[in-house]
């Protein structure tokens, strides 16, 4: 036993008063980082970029101009067709906990002055899973875009389609997609930004089919994940599979956007792409 052994910490050496939940550490490069500055980085480490989860609320704020924001359908609370059991308490509990009816919110917004329709996924309700609910709200902004001339954002973030609703939440799929295509026709733009982690349903439908598809840095995006595809085709994966990296240099992203300018490449697109 060496003479210079450091002492056990005891737990009356900590401070009564020290608040606890100050520090988060990076998942990527081990760093501690203080709430408040990260919160000041719009949740992004600074020693090496890496972009932390936010919710919705904190995804309008920052993105929308001040006090533009005009949330719809709020109300929407998914039934439970399937009879699946412990589904309405355990959505009852998420609605309690996240304050969200859930997993996205949409509404009216400007961004650099440029009018739009957002809705934005939130992965603390049900991992962003889509069910009824999340089709129907979405679905319904594309279409309140199209009668107020109004352009489309969508922010992915999402498991994909929610089992507990089964073949209701993958009409979600086509539905949306229909919306879209009427968005389309009614020659108004639609950006998709995919965000950590966007998969399943929502990859394969309207997450990956924006007239310009943004994505934030080293997020996941991907059907499924890679244990089930390198499982189904006995294939070595390529390094960065399934990043945005990975999907810009393959042609399914357009940019790959940090947080920080993501408001101004958005007003600028805007501005380019909205009838005159």
């Amino acid at each position: 036993m060496g003479i210079f052994n450091k002492p056990r910490l005891r737990s009356h050496d900590r401070r009564d008063d020290m608040p606890e939940g100050l520090w988060v550490k990076c998942t990527d490069c081990d760093a501690l980082v203080h709430v408040f500055e990260l919160k000041q980085n719009l949740h992004v480490c600074q020693q090496c970029g890496h972009h932390f989860l936010i919710d919705s609320r904190e995804r309008i704020e920052m993105l929308a101009d001040p006090n533009s924001f005009e949330e719809t359908n709020a109300d929407l609370i998914s039934a439970n067709p399937l009879g699946f059991s412990g589904y309405v308490e355990k959505a009852a509990a998420l609605r309690e906990k996240t304050g969200l009816n859930d997993a996205v919110v949409s509404g009216r917004l400007s961004i650099h002055g440029h009018r739009a329709m957002i809705a934005v996924m939130d992965f603390k309700f049900f991992a962003g899973s889509m069910g009824s609910v999340v089709g129907e709200k979405i679905t319904r902004a594309i279409e309140t875009a199209i009668a107020e001339k109004r352009g489309v954002i969508i922010v992915s973030a999402s498991s994909g389609a929610r089992m507990q609703e089964g073949m209701l939440s993958l009409m979600q799929m086509a539905k949306t997609c229909g919306a879209l295509a009427r968005l389309s026709e009614a020659k108004l733009p639609y950006i998709s930004l995919m965000t950590h982690p966007t998969t399943g349903g929502v990859t394969a439908s309207f997450a990956t089919i924006g007239d310009i598809n943004l994505a934030e840095p080293k997020c996941m995006i991907g059907f499924a994940g890679p244990r089930v595809v390198k499982e189904t085709t006995h294939q070595n994966l390529p390094p960065g599979f399934q990043t945005a990296e990975f999907m810009l240099a393959h042609g399914l992203v357009d940019a790959i956007v940090p947080r920080a300018k993501m408001r101004q490449q958005l007003g600028t697109l805007l501005g380019f792409m909205m009838p005159q």
